[in-house]
């Protein structure tokens, strides 16, 4: 009895439509046995492992496609008529099979963002995040470089209009009378000195030249003393005498070299670098009588806003400008009153050298000569210094 019921139960036709609802459908004998086929060679659906495990592989509890005998379940368009499919996602019966359906839009989105909310994604962001400011810190480069550029452009403009109308005598100029005449008689003293300097190394290498010839007319001199018995008295007095020379025009020439080196220093160390601060001063004048120019033209047109705003940011350029040249031109009067007294200090010393050296030289007074050397502690090297030894040469 039992038996019978379960067989009952087992072909027992059971209608359901997409909406899950029963009622009475036409009967179809190929799906009838096709249901009946499944029921019988199908996996058992109470067995854990199938159900968890699906079929996707042999695990064991899972029956293998190859072993399944007869058809498959197949789709009977007559047996549909015109009910719909079910979509994606709604068929329960494929899920309690174990089949997985692909997720729906709105499942997708959940699912990427649980993944985002991993350590990963962070690492993702952070150097999403990083290139950002390496993105950001290299416009700000290029920005202030382009500021900068701009502000030059600016600068070079304003300064070569003010030198064009100065030049054609249209612009106004600010001029100190007192330190323009200073700045005049140094630059007029320094080409005055830079010509005794460049007299005094020719005169330097032309008595350099005579000391050399006189050293070699002693050692000839000697030569033939000792090789002309006859006149052996005669050239040994020369030879005495041309060594002599030689001896004190070598001490003459340390003399002139040091005088040569201290006005050298003076020129070109001392003098230019006050020249190199007149002419920033110089500048910066320019660049003071450029925006005052820009302010006063400013000042004459009309007052509305845009002109105002440009006439404050005019007034405070001026002021920064006004400020430089009046901290250079302090600069350049404090430097030429101590180049001015360290130029007489300088002079007196190198200039008394000078004359004593030369009176004592052409006057044949060797000792005189070396007083003024030790006078202003001036050392001579000994003859062969300025050569390398033979260990340096190897």
């Amino acid at each position: 009895m039992a038996e019978s019921i379960m067989s009952k139960a087992a072909t027992m036709e059971i209608p359901i439509n997409s909406n899950g609802d029963t009622r009475a459908l036409p009967e179809d004998d190929s799906l009838e046995q096709d249901l009946q086929q499944v029921m019988v060679s199908g996996p058992n659906l109470n067995e854990t492992s199938i159900v968890s495990g699906g079929y996707g592989g042999t695990a064991e509890g899972i029956i293998p496609t190859s072993s399944i005998k007869g058809p498959a379940i197949h789709l009977n368009p007559g047996y549909l008529g015109g009910r719909r499919i079910p979509a994606p996602g709604q068929d329960l019966r494929m899920k309690s099979m174990g089949i997985i359906t692909p997720p729906s839009g709105l499942a997708a989105s959940r699912i990427a963002s649980h993944y985002n909310s991993f350590p990963g994604s962070t690492m993702h962001h952070s150097s999403t995040s990083s290139s950002a400011m390496a993105e950001e810190a290299t416009r700000g480069v290029a920005v202030e470089k382009f500021d900068i550029m701009k502000k030059w452009g600016l600068n070079t403009y304003k300064c070569t209009k003010q030198m064009i109308s100065e030049r054609f005598g249209r612009g106004s100029r600010t001029v100190d009378l007192e330190l323009e005449a200073q700045i005049d008689v140094l630059r007029d003293t320094k080409r005055k000195y830079e010509n005794v300097l460049r007299l005094a190394r020719a005169l330097t290498n032309h008595f350099y030249s005579m000391v050399q010839t006189q050293h070699a007319l002693g050692d000839t001199f000697a030569d033939l003393s000792q090789k002309s018995p006859e006149l052996r008295d005669e050239f040994g007095y020369n030879a005495e005498t041309q060594k002599l020379l030689c001896k004190n025009g070598e001490t003459l020439l340390g003399a002139i070299n040091f005088f040569v080196s201290s006005i050298n220093t003076l020129v070109n160390k001392t003098m230019e670098d006050t020249l190199m601060t007149i002419k920033m001063y110089e500048n910066a004048r320019l660049e003071f009588d450029a925006y005052r120019a820009d302010l006063e033209e400013l000042n004459l047109g009309p007052r509305d806003a845009v002109t105002l705003a440009r006439i404050e940011t005019a007034q405070n350029e001026y002021q920064d400008h006004k400020d430089k040249y009046e901290r250079l031109r302090s600069d350049v009067s404090v430097k030429l009153k101590f180049l001015e007294e360290n130029k007489v200090k300088v002079m007196h010393k190198q200039l008394l050298l000078f004359h004593n050296a030369i009176s004592a030289y052409f006057a044949g007074n060797q000792q005189q000569l070396e007083q003024t050397l030790k006078q202003f502690n001036i050392k001579l090297k000994p003859p062969g210094s300025d050569k390398p030894s033979w260990l340096e040469e190897q």
